[in-house]
């Protein structure tokens, strides 16, 4: 009793749960369901627009030239200047080398000798004390005796010179004299020859303007192209839940290849993709993502990078098929995801190896 009614709680909550989710109310057991957001769908459609717009654009009509000769003067009229120099001449002229004068001669002094007497002391007198010899008093003073004494001058004779004449100058005439010197003086004058050039003239042809430059105006006409233009055809949003089979939940393998180390698909892997993907995007509104790997075989990195490109040649590939891109997802997982033991450094054979060489493809939820 108590199990039949916890399964019907179970049922009715399950049923409850459902109508919330809008899932179908009526599943078939073993089926799966997927809730599907339906996407807007556009369409390409052709139209003509106008990428240049008429215009006008202005050409220059170049000038024309024409020829013409020209005389021309290429040397002015000039004057040649020849100099005549002066002529000279020789005359003789006479001058006075040495005018005439006098010579003085001098007559000098001439000398006597007499004697003179000079007076070499003149004639003196005065007092002069005088003591006595012999005298009885103590007092010397009273010994002393005042004479009045005179003293005769004294002279002495002296040679002197006398001027017997002075000295005096006597004057000798000296003649003239003359000579001669040579000059040139001009006997022609110099002078200026002028003597005229005359001018020279040459005929040259030169470019005249003819017509002058000009413009002109040429119309351009508007270019037109024809560009793809997507537009929306049906507004999405409505959510369905579309029966799928259980196991295209999980990530499925499928005999896609590529060329070696090479992420371009072989035309047996477009029709395997043709075959196996297409209808299921084309039947269902269902996102799928696309998973790529490689075996363990060569630098890590590389190989990540190989799966990524693999996987995005899928999803490029069915794009090119009609498929729009918001559905589809690329995921190279490299040698993370390997399905035996023939990880780095394990030798193993090339079937073993080929194992790990996938691409597998799930539906997911949108």
């Amino acid at each position: 009793m108590k199990l039949k009614l916890l399964l019907s709680v179970f049922l009715l909550a399950g049923i409850g749960f459902a109508q919330a989710q809008g899932l179908p109310t009526n599943p078939e057991p073993g089926k799966c369901y997927v809730k599907c957001i339906t996407k807007d769908t556009f369409e390409n459609i052709q139209e003509r627009i106008q990428v240049q717009p008429e215009y006008t654009t202005l050409e220059v009509v170049p000038a024309t030239y024409k020829t013409v000769e020209e005389r021309v003067l290429v040397k002015e009229e000039s004057k040649r200047l020849t100099y005549i120099p002066a002529v000279y001449e020789d005359v003789e002229v006479s001058y006075i080398k040495r005018e005439a004068g006098s010579r003085l001669r001098v007559i000098p002094a001439s000398f006597g000798t007499s004697s003179q007497t000079i007076q070499v002391q003149p004639k003196t007198s005065g007092w002069e004390y005088k003591v006595l010899e012999d005298c009885p008093s103590i007092n010397k003073d009273e010994c002393v005796a005042a004479c009045f004494v005179e003293y005769p001058s004294q002279s002495r004779n002296v040679q002197v010179t006398t001027l017997a004449s002075d000295a005096s100058t006597t004057s000798e005439a000296i003649a003239e004299q003359t000579t001669t010197y040579t000059k040139r003086v001009v006997k022609t004058p110099a002078r200026i020859e002028e003597t005229v050039i005359p001018a020279e003239y040459k005929t040259i042809t030169r470019q005249v303007v003819d017509t002058p430059a000009s413009t002109r105006s040429v119309t351009v006409p508007a270019q037109y192209n024809s560009v793809t233009k997507t537009v929306l055809k049906t507004k999405g949003g409505i959510t369905t839940w579309e029966e799928v089979a259980c196991e295209l939940l999980e990530p499925t393998a499928i005999p896609v290849f590529y060329e070696t180390a090479s992420a371009r698909l072989t035309p047996e892997s477009k029709k395997v993709i043709d075959d196996r993907l297409l209808p299921i995007l084309n039947e269902k509104p269902v996102n799928i993502e696309i998973l790529s790997h490689t075996d363990s075989r060569g630098n890590d990195d590389y190989n990540q990078s190989l799966s990524q490109q693999r996987a995005n040649s899928v999803v490029n590939y069915l794009v090119s098929k009609g498929v729009s891109r918001s559905r589809l997802s690329a995921k190279g997982y490299g040698e993370t995801r390997l399905t035996n033991r023939c990880a780095n450094g394990v030798d193993c054979t090339q079937s073993q190896h080929a194992e790990n060489r996938r691409t597998e493809f799930r539906i997911l939820n949108n």
